[in-house]
């Protein structure tokens, strides 16, 4: 198969969709890389360390997406890059599509086979492509709010750690997965108060023994909600309900009653955010008010670290990058959990989550492969 990496083109994204090192593997199967030339600089990695894996460099996204029978990338394609697609192609990303109705539109349009990271699972029960990103985000989200709470970036004022003699801050961490895990490791490593908040008994006792009682793992509830949240320095929001829009957990209520200069992290706002208040940002502008509170809301949050981000996602993707070019659709016909990751095919909303989210006949991708 002939396999295509084009640039990413959201703003400070600098992650690529394959490495050197998986370019190679791909290679030695028999398959065909073209990587649109200065696509890895953003992360250390040349046009000579592609070419020396076996890749061949164009000039143009244009001449990528024209030539390639998989696009390989890592933020959900823009409106321009939806259009370059067509009928047939394979699209093998994140996509985020419940709370983008537009993006969904010209996926439909192209008739491509589009694959979304985010919802591809495990045996387990878990999303193996999502988790690496999760885990940079959650540990993200408290380097962030740190920042943010500070005086000069318009926050509180507030150390996270505090000093002898002055209280740490309060965190709140609103949902136990893999964001909120590890948020609240970081947290507790930078010696604030935590708080994490989640609706599953037995994930609470599981993180109660975990952490070995350095944090509080209380039930999620609206009074919880209202009561943590009003004393909270910084606000972790980390829910997730797969392929769908993410639940409104703190409303515009709650958020008057916060202290102001507090700061709220939405890691959720790939999937419309679970603050009421929240609105995507950018890397460039991450930041706004609203009623005295700073919120944090950026899109792409492991664009930060973008190298990082970018081994541990192909650490990940690249198993699956390898069965979808060795057997194109076949591929979800053997594998369920990559199934699961089909998000639409031949003109189809293939993914019920999905389906349901933006208003959409849910299509059983078993009829379309």
């Amino acid at each position: 198969m002939i396999i295509g990496v084009p640039k990413e083109i959201k703003n400070h994204e600098y992650r690529v969709g394959l490495t050197p090192a998986s370019v190679r593997e791909l290679t030695l199967e028999g398959h065909s890389v073209l990587l649109e030339a200065s696509a890895g600089n953003g992360v250390g990695f040349d046009d000579a360390l592609y070419i020396a894996a076996g890749a061949q460099i164009v000039a143009s996204a244009d001449q990528v997406f024209a030539e390639a029978e998989m696009i390989v990338k890592v933020k959900e394609p823009q409106p321009d890059e939806c259009r370059k697609l067509r009928s047939g192609q394979f699209l093998y990303t994140y996509l985020h599509l419940a709370p983008d109705p537009e993006q969904a539109r010209l996926l439909l349009d192209s008739g491509a086979h589009c694959i979304a990271y985010e919802t591809v699972t495990d045996s387990h029960g878990g999303l193996p492509l999502l988790a690496p990103m999760s885990e940079v985000a959650g540990r993200l989200s408290i380097q962030a709010g740190a920042h943010h709470l500070e005086k000069a970036q318009g926050g509180l004022g507030v150390l996270l750690g505090g000093v002898p003699g002055v209280m740490p801050a309060q965190v709140v961490v609103i949902g136990g997965g893999v964001v909120g895990t590890q948020a609240a490791k970081m947290a507790v490593g930078l010696g604030a108060n935590v708080t994490l908040l989640d609706n599953s008994l037995p994930r609470l006792r599981e993180l109660d023994s975990e952490f070995n009682g350095r944090i509080n793992c209380v039930f999620s509830t609206l009074d919880a909600l209202e009561h943590f949240t009003a004393c909270a320095d910084l606000v972790v929001g980390a829910v997730l309900i797969p392929g769908a829009a993410a639940p409104k957990l703190l409303t515009r209520e709650m958020l008057a009653n916060m202290k102001k200069g507090s700061v709220v992290v939405d890691v959720a706002i790939d999937q419309g955010g679970c603050f009421e208040t929240s609105v995507a940002t950018t890397h460039e502008s991450p930041t706004y008010e609203v009623d005295g509170i700073i919120h944090y809301c950026v899109a792409n949050m492991p664009g930060a670290v973008a190298r990082t981000a970018t081994m541990a996602l192909n650490i990940a993707t690249l198993k699956y990058a390898r069965l979808i070019a060795s057997k194109g659709l076949d591929a979800f016909k053997e594998d369920v959990h990559l199934k699961r990751g089909l998000n639409i095919c031949r003109g189809a909303v293939t993914h019920p989550e999905v389906a349901q989210a933006l208003g959409y006949q849910y299509v059983d991708p078993s009829t379309l492969i």
